[in-house]
């Protein structure tokens, strides 16, 4: 699990059959000080997310698990909108 910043929004007119009515959301990871830590990617959106938000992701097999139905084809999905982060400095 990873925390990124949502930046953009994907509109695709054709999808796997199984994706139809999700939504495609442009997110860059973060680091624990909000900034950029990583390439920009397209995740499933799964928590209502909007622009702006920053949310909590998982990658590879726990994407596709996150969704209805299971195993669908994706990499990253956005499972929940952070409201606050707080942790002990390394």
């Amino acid at each position: 699990m990873y925390l990124a910043r949502v930046i953009g929004t994907v509109v695709a007119t054709k999808k796997a059959d199984n994706m139809s009515g999700l939504k495609l959301l442009v997110v860059e990871p973060v680091d624990r000080d909000h900034k950029p830590n990583g390439e920009l990617h397209v995740a499933v959106d799964v928590a209502q997310a909007g622009e702006g938000d920053q949310v909590t992701c998982v990658g590879s097999r726990e994407a596709a698990l996150a969704i209805e139905p299971s195993f669908v084809p994706v990499d990253a999905a956005i499972i929940g909108i952070v409201d606050s982060a707080d942790w002990v400095p390394a």
